[in-house]
């Protein structure tokens, strides 16, 4: 009896001990739960600002004037309430890191808003290079007054988000003014922009999984309704160009705007849309449209934009226009099917409501693609390329070089 006692105490203690264990099991997955909960609740609101190393704010220090240096106390300053609500409004999932040079932006600061596609470039070494081209030569004539900030708007992936994020640190090394930098998240905007272009995709694009078949690509004709109302004008950029002056001076174009016009953009600089409207130029002998400058209609080129958000949003015309039943009519009546997305879109309504557009001097995008003067249109290739007066931006269309300084 005195053995079977032993091992009943013995059993008792084992068993307390399992239960001890149990608890401590518990206690510890409970923990691990509320953290992953709480911690993670906030992620998708704001956007997410990265501190860049100390070293390189040590080493642009060293590089720069003492009026250009980093302010190390707060390489990047949290948003203000009225940041984060606009960044929430586009797209749900805007990110990127702010870094800036001088003294630290306040909410008081003029703003100059431009947007780049950067989708897929972790894929593509040609995009990277051309990436590279563009921000260097932008960040060599960049030039801003005090109270004014550029930011870099990037609609992208999450692969080509943190590989941009890595390049910019080192293409903005050099750059003496403010900027901030913005991903967007090119799923969030797409799943907006889809339902408005949805109808017009199938005039304007080369078909199902082509390029510009993504309704992405006509971010452009749509972004009043996407961007935040407090966002009145941006430029939107093709990756494949090269500055060779300031772009703040592009931002004065808008200035320029006569009454009526909501998007500024240069013309096109090949025969394509002569190509493109050929059965309408056949059934009307004495159209204008498609011809040469400068008394024709050549179309246009969106390597370059400048989108008047409020006058698109104020614009009655502009919006009809969106609607599917007025698009299916004038591509109807123009005989249209394209495959360059938004610059199809703004080509065929801009021959039938031109004063929407305000034309930018053909320096702003001097586009170097040659293609359709080997395909067929030789003879009258040069009065559409043909471009007079000084070059602000070259355009490498169609993987074209783009000259040396």
């Amino acid at each position: 009896m005195g053995i079977l006692r032993l091992v009943a105490r013995i059993m008792g203690r084992i068993s307390t001990f399992r239960s001890y264990q149990f608890m401590l099991l518990l206690a510890a997955a409970l923990a691990v739960a509320a953290f992953y909960y709480f911690g993670s609740e906030r992620q998708n609101f704001s956007s997410t600002t990265k501190r860049i190393k100390q070293t390189q704010a040590t080493h642009n220090a060293n590089r720069n004037d003492a009026d250009l240096t980093v302010d190390t106390r707060l390489l990047h300053p949290a948003a203000s309430d009225e940041q984060e609500e606009e960044e929430r409004d586009v797209g749900g999932a805007s990110e990127g890191f702010r870094y800036r040079k001088g003294d630290i932006g306040s909410a008081g600061d003029q703003r100059y808003h431009a947007l780049m596609m950067f989708t897929k470039v972790d894929k593509s070494r040609s995009l990277q290079d051309k990436f590279r081209v563009a921000m260097l030569s932008m960040v060599k004539h960049g030039n801003f007054m005090e109270g004014e900030v550029l930011v870099l708007h990037f609609v992208s992936d999450q692969a080509s988000k943190e590989l941009g994020e890595r390049m910019l640190q080192e293409f903005l090394l050099d750059a003496t003014f403010k900027y901030e930098v913005l991903f967007h998240d090119v799923v969030a905007l797409t799943q907006k922009l889809f339902p408005i272009v949805e109808a017009m995709q199938k005039y304007f694009s080369a078909g199902s999984g082509a390029y510009y078949s993504d309704a992405i690509f006509f971010l452009s004709v749509a972004m009043h309704h996407i961007m935040p109302e407090s966002l009145t004008r941006i430029v939107q950029l093709d990756l494949d160009l090269k500055y060779r002056t300031n772009i703040r001076d592009l931002f004065q174009e808008f200035d320029q705007f006569p009454p009526g016009a909501v998007i500024g953009i240069t013309r096109e600089m090949q025969p394509v849309y002569r190509h493109t409207f050929w059965q309408y130029r056949k059934e009307n002998p004495q159209t204008r449209v498609g011809d040469p400058p400068p008394d024709g209609l050549p179309g246009f080129n969106s390597g370059v934009m400048l989108l008047d958000l409020g006058a698109m949003r104020d614009s009655a015309l502009y919006n009809q226009l969106l609607e599917p039943s007025n698009v299916a009519k004038l591509a109807d009546q123009y005989r249209f099917r394209g495959h360059l997305g938004d610059q199809d879109f703004f080509t065929m309504i801009g021959m039938e409501h031109p004063k929407l557009f305000y034309s930018l001097a053909c320096g702003w995008n001097r586009q170097l693609c040659t293609w359709w003067r080997d395909h067929g249109y030789g003879d009258v290739f040069q009065m559409y390329y043909r471009c007079e007066g000084l070059v602000y931006i070259y355009h490498g269309n169609c993987n074209s070089p783009i000259p040396a300084e």
